[in-house]
């Protein structure tokens, strides 16, 4: 009889993951042992296998220790954005900010990423020094050719966050709205709140399936804040296992990391 119990309540819960998969349209999950959790992405489909095998997969643990310090490289990364009309979408998984025509770019190398969305993840997905934050915004940009690059920036738990607050209302109006969609008019990127004074810059891959490897990270270094209310209403805006929507530290393996520290005077502006 008890065995008969185990195995009814296993099978229940094995629908219920499989059923919050459909319903989410996704088919990968956070949740450990849970089913398509981040140790089984891998195995879901064929396609998704480099996120098993994968020699540059994201996200990793940021530090002084394993970067690179380079100075003053300001040529090699610039944004150019502007405020248009954006759209604030619950995709299940996550809060997604989109805008409806053009908002700027971000310049690397002189190849141009058209700003596409920003999404948050809590906790957050890199770790810095070893340790994982409470929060983390993405700002993706993708080039001509379909190349991608993603902004991070981490999050600690403290005073509320400006832009969040903002949109503070936005977001509980769609909280239980599964692809639930509101206007939150002109959004300048630039509201998110951060600068590129210091950051890290390494190659990696998406944080969620399909895992692909062809993405360039840029990693502000300055830590942000949020609010413990700020986090509860964006962790309770997701539901069926993606409560905690934050991919497990990557190994680094040799890749090189880069610390770019642009308030350093560079060695040749001294001499």
């Amino acid at each position: 009889m008890m065995n008969n119990i185990i195995l009814f309540v296993t099978c229940l819960a094995l629908a219920s993951s499989a059923l919050a998969a459909d319903e989410t349209e996704t088919e990968f999950h956070y949740v450990t042992g849970a089913y398509a959790d981040p140790s089984k992405w891998s195995s879901v489909k064929k396609e998704w296998k480099i996120c098993g095998v994968g020699k540059r997969q994201s996200p990793v643990n940021l530090s002084p220790k394993v970067a690179r310090l380079v100075h003053n490289s300001t040529a090699l990364i610039q944004t150019y954005y502007k405020p248009v009309e954006a759209t604030l979408k619950n995709r299940g998984y996550d809060i997604m900010v989109s805008w409806q025509e053009d908002a700027g770019k971000l310049v690397i190398n002189n190849t141009d990423y058209k700003l596409v969305q920003s999404h948050w993840h809590a906790p957050s997905e890199h770790f810095l020094n070893g340790q994982r934050l409470a929060m983390e915004l993405h700002m993706v940009h993708k080039s001509a050719d379909g190349h991608l690059a993603v902004i991070g920036v981490l999050l600690r738990e403290g005073e509320p966050n400006a832009f969040i607050s903002r949109i503070m209302d936005k977001i509980n109006s769609i909280a239980d709205i599964l692809h639930g969609e509101a206007s939150i008019g002109k959004i300048d990127p630039r509201e998110f709140g951060w600068d590129l004074t210091k950051f890290y810059e390494y190659r990696g891959s998406l944080t969620t399936p399909p895992c692909t490897e062809d993405v360039i990270w840029t990693i502000v270094n300055k830590v942000g804040t949020v609010s413990r209310q700020q986090i509860d209403i964006l962790v309770d805006a997701r539901r069926a296992g993606y409560e905690a929507n934050a991919r497990p530290a990557q190994p680094l393996y040799k890749r090189m990391v880069y610390l770019n520290d642009q308030s350093t005077p560079s060695a040749s502006a001294l001499n």
